[in-house]
């Protein structure tokens, strides 16, 4: 008996591999199969700029990313009491001082940008197809940062205009191959219909920069969610956000889509590790303590051994 709907995947031909550079860019499912990814040892960065959820902001923090020009006092709002921060970042980078922020932001992207000349894989999470343009300045934002809804001109962007941006960043970086996906999470703000429209606008678009472009891929995940796991048991309690559970399926589903399969036994070694390196030890000085400690050097020597490539270093952080 078949309960679910499947959703059926052709997996790339060119497959992710360990040691290739990897960016994962967008909306929260960027940051949470990014996470997973990075997690494992996988030599990527998530969100540099923080999340972000249209498609003209995404394009043109890459835009930003790739040429590596750092950010200035002009960029520089004052976003709350004390607080600032800039248009092209979200609010996870608000900071008490024009110095301290500069200096945070422009350091993330100097790192980003030398790890972006040696990416090959570019996964893109498309949020939403709303935007806020700002009425001083004229140019959409990436984040609204609590300001005054006086300050912005809400926008519905249009399949042509995604396409446009979207194509713009496929075309210029060839060399690159791009996965585009659609975040399945509801933006109750704009109501459900008008959530539905800003989906659908962005599937249109993706599927015409993908049939474009033999270096664009999409990966369904917004069907995934919806479709394939299509029951309230999936959701957190908000019914908007999915589950740990709904997240390392839909990350089981990429892993089939977009990892080579040679990375396959590697990461469930590397899982192993990971969670090693994660124990938090009750009795340090006991003899089975030392046993555990010895295993986890043999593990991890034999990981090395296994894949010179791997980030060790991601394996311990939480």
């Amino acid at each position: 008996m078949t309960l679910q709907t499947e959703i059926k995947i052709q997996s790339l031909e060119q497959t992710i591999r360990y040691g290739e550079g990897l960016l994962f860019w967008g909306s929260c499912f960027a940051d949470e199969v990014g996470g997973i990814c990075k997690g494992l040892g996988f030599n990527a960065i998530v969100n540099p700029f923080g999340v972000l959820y249209n498609p003209s902001s995404i394009a043109m923090s890459l835009k930003r990313l790739s040429t590596g020009k750092p950010f200035t006092q002009e960029d520089v709002v004052e976003v709350g009491e004390g607080y600032y921060c800039t248009f092209s970042h979200n609010t996870a980078f608000w900071r008490p001082s024009r110095k301290e922020l500069l200096d945070t932001v422009n350091q993330a992207l100097e790192k980003a940008h030398e790890h972006y000349k040696k990416t090959k894989w570019i996964v893109i999470s498309l949020g939403t197809s709303w935007v806020f343009r700002s009425k001083t300045k004229g140019d959409v934002v990436a984040n609204c940062h609590k300001l005054p809804a006086n300050q912005f001109e809400r926008q519905f962007f249009s399949i042509e205009q995604s396409v446009q941006c979207l194509s713009e960043m496929v075309e210029q970086h060839p060399e690159k191959q791009f996965v585009f996906t659609v975040s399945p999470l509801r933006h109750l703000k704009d109501g459900l219909h008008g959530n539905q429209l800003s989906k659908a606008a962005l599937l249109m678009a993706v599927d015409e920069v993908c049939k474009t472009f033999v270096n664009a891929h999409y990966f369904p995940a917004y069907e995934i969610l919806l479709d394939e796991l299509r029951d309230y048991r999936f959701y957190k309690e908000d019914m908007v956000h999915p589950t740990e559970q709904a997240v390392h399926h839909v990350w089981e589903r990429f892993a089939d889509f977009a990892i080579n399969a040679k990375a396959k036994p590697i990461m469930k070694k590397a899982l192993e590790l990971k969670q090693m390196l994660c124990h938090k030890a009750l009795f340090p000085e006991s003899e089975a303590y030392r046993r555990f400690e010895s295993q986890k050097e043999q593990k991890t020597m034999e990981l090395q051994r296994l894949c010179p490539t791997l980030r060790m270093d991601y394996l311990s952080e939480p």
